[in-house]
């Protein structure tokens, strides 16, 4: 959308999709890591500036749980939903989560781009909200990771990066130095403040 606005901490949630070991073992090894790490210290900041998050797993029966690294940066009583559907408005429960957290901007990270990444993108602009991607913070196995980035950006999917939504959240000088320091985790591999 052109023009469109930045993404504002108070208007948002993160939903963090299928980070599951099963879909990380389809990646190439040196990508696995500095992602994983990403989507924690994405989680680790929505958590201090109050953004709602939202996890998902795919099929945890038989694809496995949300990855530790990240099931310990939900707040307490957040349960990860068990999604059933590519696409995450496509399965109800999630869709009232979605609809309960109030906000109308949502910011996707997790696996994989091109399938349950773009399908739940796709679906909630359909549902009329504000959504963006996260590139760095979102892969497949390549080719299809860039594939998925180009599917959501043509329809309506603001692309963007972890350092970009980072700033987008913060906004200022003053919440910059009140956010920077409470964050525990390791600054992710590549990622510059």
């Amino acid at each position: 959308m052109a023009g469109a606005p930045l993404f504002s901490a108070d208007k948002c949630a993160l939903i963090v999709i299928d980070v599951q070991d099963y879909f990380l073992a389809k990646l190439p090894l040196e990508w696995r890591k500095p992602l994983v790490e990403r989507i924690a210290w994405l989680m680790q900041v929505a958590n201090i500036l109050e953004i709602p998050v939202i996890a998902t797993t795919e099929d945890i029966a038989s694809d496995g749980p949300l990855v530790p690294e990240l099931e310990k940066q939900l707040r307490t009583g957040t349960s990860v939903h068990d999604k059933k559907v590519f696409g995450l408005c496509g399965q109800a429960d999630i869709l009232e989560g979605i609809r309960k957290t109030g906000r109308n901007e949502f910011v996707l990270v997790g696996l994989e781009t091109d399938v349950c990444v773009a399908h739940s993108a796709l679906g909630l602009i359909d549902q009329g909200f504000r959504v963006a991607a996260i590139e760095d913070a979102t892969a497949s196995p390549p080719p299809h990771h860039d594939a998925g980035l180009r599917r959501m950006a043509a329809g309506g999917v603001t692309i963007t990066n972890t350092k970009g939504i980072y700033y987008e959240w913060v906004r200022d000088l003053a919440i910059h130095a009140r956010v920077k320091p409470r964050i525990s985790l390791p600054m992710p591999e590549g990622l510059t403040l």
